[in-house]
């Protein structure tokens, strides 16, 4: 190893479950249930997480990547409704 070269840490991840999500406003918390925000859009929610991160974290909030983790319910997820066609 040279006397340039540096260690490469992984990137940590941080997750920011989605509680509420109704037009206008959307609510999420980190999974540690450390860090709560909210936004309009989920566009503003990604920015606010990172601006969250900027003040708790300071410079090394960049070895964080963040995800938003929107509900998955099966109550979603709706089975198609059009009869199957006869004769196949």
């Amino acid at each position: 190893m040279n006397a340039l070269s540096t260690t490469v840490q992984p990137m940590r991840e941080i997750v920011f479950r989605v509680l509420n999500d109704v037009p206008g406003l959307v609510e999420a918390v980190s999974t540690n249930q450390q860090i709560r925000i909210s936004a309009s859009s989920l566009e503003e929610l990604h920015h606010e997480a990172r601006e969250a991160l900027i003040e708790r974290l300071g410079p090394s909030h960049c070895a964080y990547r963040v995800r938003l983790q929107r509900p998955t319910t099966s109550s979603q997820i709706r089975p198609l409704q059009r009869p199957l066609p006869q004769g196949c």
